[in-house]
């Protein structure tokens, strides 16, 4: 998982968005749109970065389809310190 992490906050452009995903997700599940709207991002943008964070199994979502709400895994959650420290070092 530290790999991942530092993939996608620390290897590639989309990092900080990815990051600013995370700490929305921190707040509650929310679905795409909502995320958007949290990180002032585009939706396409969001939905591209949620695909990412679903891939490396940061995010998962929920059974519904249409507006979907999307969570922070447990295993991401037993790595959230390594997140943590991996931002700091980006920001």
């Amino acid at each position: 998982m530290d790999q991942a992490l530092w993939y996608l906050f620390a290897g590639t452009r989309g990092g900080e968005n990815r990051a600013r995903i995370v700490r929305a997700l921190s707040e509650r599940p929310r679905n795409a749109n909502r995320i958007a709207e949290a990180i002032d991002a585009d939706y396409n943008t969001v939905r591209h970065h949620l695909e990412m964070l679903t891939e490396h199994e940061v995010v998962e979502a929920g059974q519904n389809d249409y507006g979907k709400l999307y969570f922070l895994t447990d295993r991401f959650e037993r790595h959230r310190e390594e997140f943590e420290e991996i931002v700091e070092q980006v920001e």
